[in-house]
């Protein structure tokens, strides 16, 4: 009698996957949690090629050329694999979609997958952890949202967490002690805050004001503003602005600051998200002398150099991310342990990526080793580069 409702339960289970991803599909990806108790992992054979699925948006108009850079970037993680390990990797589209990805990923460990890499976004990642939970497969997803990582879904991409904790490390170190917060108020706006407000705590720096903005001019404008009563009170040695580079008001925030008494010779700037990314920023008054976090730029440089090399064209900045993930199951697999893709095994050790290393934590997420970099003479300078361990597991 077990043995029939097993069979039947595990017929309904893709069907069971797909409506759950089709509610989760409709949540902020902020709201999702991984419920899965799985993450203990599949024995494999490390003899053997190890069959490794790869989750991407092949078919989603938008982030197909990501899709192609993620596969390619694991593809080139593959053959620089040492001897003796060898991977099977097998591609599987999401079509950007949460329903998809969690029909992918039962379909891929259906056909013999050990492990999933990928999906993309928070929630694709999300449903297919569901779906493969009672399975023990870990996914190592390419979010970065820390909300939905734990039981068998780990995030390989960069989080607020981790940057926020290596810049208040620095801030503390070099005297700054209280911190205006600038923030949007989007949900990674509300994650970077948190993250920040939570380093604040850890590394006993005091958080004297928050200052919200939605995006247009007046409320960025306004928010420069608010920021800079607080600094001109006298209660302010630095500012935290959590915007992205890239994002319609870096340079609305940056022209409007220091106009609005945040002097940048007199009130440390800090970013949480990479500047570099965009110097055109760099010609702003206000980004002299800014901190921010970078990788570590040697290795960046030389993993797309190879990229370009391969493929003639640059790797999106995803895309490293799959050659990081692909490297550490080949780390793991050549230490010959029939675990090698179990939660035990995935985060008891450091592993070498595009950036650097970096290791995987308990609860899913990760640690990143980053430098700390400002601007001078509108060029990035590197203040103190990216170490080369982690505590904790790290090389």
């Amino acid at each position: 009698m077990f043995a029939i409702f097993s069979n039947f339960r595990k017929a309904l289970r893709p069907l069971a996957g797909l409506a759950a991803a089709a509610a989760l599909a409709a949540c902020d990806p902020s709201a999702l949690t991984n419920i899965g108790g799985g993450g203990d992992g599949p024995r494999i054979n490390t003899g053997k090629p190890i069959p490794v699925a790869l989750l991407v948006p092949q078919s989603d108009q938008g982030a197909a050329p990501i899709a192609t850079s993620l596969e390619n970037a694991a593809r080139l993680a593959m053959a620089d694999l040492g001897e003796g390990v060898t991977i099977d990797l097998r591609v599987y589209d999401t079509a950007g979609q949460a329903p998809a990805a969690a029909a992918a990923a039962q379909k891929a460990v259906d056909e013999g997958a050990k492990i999933i890499l990928g999906p993309l976004r928070a929630d694709a990642v999300n449903a297919a952890g569901l779906a493969v939970a009672d399975e023990g497969v870990n996914v190592l997803g390419f979010s970065n949202n820390p909300t939905i990582a734990g039981g068998n879904v780990f995030i390989l991409g960069a989080t607020f967490d981790n940057t926020a904790r290596r810049m208040m490390a620095h801030a503390r170190r070099n005297g700054k002690s209280n911190m205006v917060v600038i923030y949007s108020e989007d949900v990674a706006g509300q994650l970077g805050k948190l993250a920040i407000e939570k380093a604040a705590v850890e590394y006993g720096v005091n958080i004297v004001g928050t200052q919200g903005y939605q995006l247009s001019i007046e409320g960025v404008s306004a928010a420069a503003s608010a920021a800079g009563r607080v600094v001109s009170s006298g209660a302010a040695d630095s500012i935290f602005i959590t915007t992205a580079a890239s994002n319609e008001a870096m340079p609305i925030l940056l022209d409007r600051l220091p106009g609005s008494g945040v002097d940048p010779a007199k009130v440390q700037y800090i970013g949480l998200t990479r500047w570099d990314v965009r110097p055109d920023l760099f010609g702003l008054p206000a980004s002299d002398g800014a901190w921010f976090a970078v990788p570590n730029v040697a290795r960046l440089e030389s993993f797309s150099g190879r990229y370009n090399s391969t493929y003639g064209t640059a790797p999106h900045p995803l895309a490293g991310l799959a050659y990081d993930g692909i490297s550490a199951i080949g780390t793991l697999a050549a230490q010959g342990r029939n675990d090698a893709l179990s939660a035990t095994a995935l985060t008891s050790t450091g592993f070498t990526g595009t950036g650097g290393v970096f290791r995987l934590m308990s609860n899913g997420a990760n640690q990143r080793a980053l430098a700390v970099a400002t601007v001078k003479d509108k060029q990035m300078v590197i203040l103190d580069p990216a170490p080369s361990s982690l505590p904790g597991g790290g090389l």
